[in-house]
């Protein structure tokens, strides 16, 4: 894959820098912009504190780190975020979503999320008719 480049603005400058290591990881950690105090039940956006513009044909799919939750009892509510080439204004904000499962404070600079950049899906057609492959037995069903 040939290397791309990607502008991106930091909230501030307490924001810590992205890196990416290739061949040690394919995702990139993005910490809490912000501290933020949640109560077991309740939804917060945290900022990611960053905004891209991410190269054309190029969406980004973001996701808790491993240890999230072990670390701070937090979901994420949409399961894994989406962004596209087309969110890219200077208003556009990286944030995350997450649902807590217990009262937490999470210190901004902790690294509650991660994520990859990935080519967008090529354009699609679908053709009506009854599928002719090898049954596998539905959904669920292996792995027994």
């Amino acid at each position: 894959m040939a290397s791309q480049t990607i502008k991106i603005q930091y909230l501030d400058e307490s924001i810590p820098k992205l890196t990416y290591v290739g061949g040690k990881s394919d995702w990139i950690d993005l910490a809490a912009a912000e501290t933020v105090t949640l109560k077991a039940g309740e939804f917060r956006l945290i900022h990611l504190g960053v905004a891209m513009k991410l190269p054309e044909g190029y969406e980004a799919h973001i996701a808790p780190r491993s240890s999230t939750f072990k670390n701070y009892g937090i979901l994420q509510a949409n399961s894994v975020g989406v962004v596209d080439s087309s969110y890219c204004g200077a208003n556009d904000w990286w944030k995350m979503p997450v649902y807590a499962t217990r009262d937490v404070i999470i210190e901004k600079g902790s690294r509650i999320a991660q994520f990859r950049i990935m080519e967008i899906q090529p354009t699609l057609t679908f053709v009506e008719g009854a599928l002719d492959g090898a049954d596998r037995g539905g959904f669920g069903s292996t792995g027994i």
